[in-house]
């Protein structure tokens, strides 16, 4: 071989354990609480990341109108703009992020992140791999 490498002897190993979801977490993730029209993600001022919430009123199709949103026992205002909708339970840890329901910077944010604390570190957008390094 060439610069005096060689081939290794042994196959390379199975990367599903890196992108595929278990069959018990898909299950687990199913039982997490949902509801289309009222669960949301807003922006998170002590992380800069996003957590989920609860919509309480206001329309987050009218971009003028001001949001009230539940997190945890809080409630707090955010223009609409600054809401955005969480994709369905059956979307949690999707290996291929094309399929999100609804695609912003939240539900990326946190597809990526529970798929890295699942040690799933290879996720596909599209024709594209998204490798987070461990």
């Amino acid at each position: 071989m060439a610069g005096g490498a060689k081939k290794a002897k042994s196959k390379d190993p199975d990367p599903s354990d890196f992108l595929w979801p278990t069959m018990d977490m898909k299950k687990t993730n199913q039982q997490k609480p949902y509801d289309a029209k009222k669960s949301v993600w807003v922006p998170c001022p002590k992380t800069g990341g996003y957590r989920e919430g609860i919509l309480e009123s206001g329309d987050m199709d009218d971009p003028a109108s001001k949001c009230v949103v539940s997190v945890g026992h809080e409630k707090f205002s955010y223009e609409s703009a600054l809401v955005g909708k969480v994709n369905p339970p059956k979307f949690e840890m999707c290996e291929d992020m094309v399929n999100l329901t609804f695609l912003n910077d939240a539900s990326v944010f946190w597809n990526l992140k529970i798929r890295y604390q699942a040690k799933m570190i290879h996720t596909y957008s599209g024709l594209f791999v998204v490798v987070i390094n461990p």
